[in-house]
């Protein structure tokens, strides 16, 4: 498993229609036939300011490669980009221990 934070500050545009793209994006990962249920993903923010913090999780290589050749990625990324004006960080993380899972 790879995993991947994704940070910036909220910069350009509307806030709503921010919200609105990730949770798009969010339904064509879990609409995807490839990356259904290989790929988790969340999206926080950090209080009321303007700092941004995606967390990604991606089952393997296999899965990382066919999710970055989808036109809805792009179209995200290029999105990601400009809401952040430009300046997005994205750091891969490597798991060193976690709890269990609690539904």
């Amino acid at each position: 498993m790879k995993h991947f934070l994704i940070k910036y500050r909220f910069q350009n545009g509307s806030p709503e229609d921010w919200h609105r793209e990730i949770k798009r994006f969010i339904a064509a990962l879990d609409s995807d036939p490839v990356c259904a249920g290989k790929i988790s993903y969340r999206c926080m923010k950090a209080g009321d300011g303007s700092g941004y913090y995606h967390l990604a999780s991606v089952a393997d290589e296999e899965t990382s490669k066919a999710v970055q050749g989808r036109e809805f990625f792009t179209q995200y990324k290029e999105k990601t980009n400009h809401y952040a004006g430009g300046a997005v960080e994205v750091l891969p993380l490597e798991l060193i221990a976690e709890t269990e899972v609690v539904a």
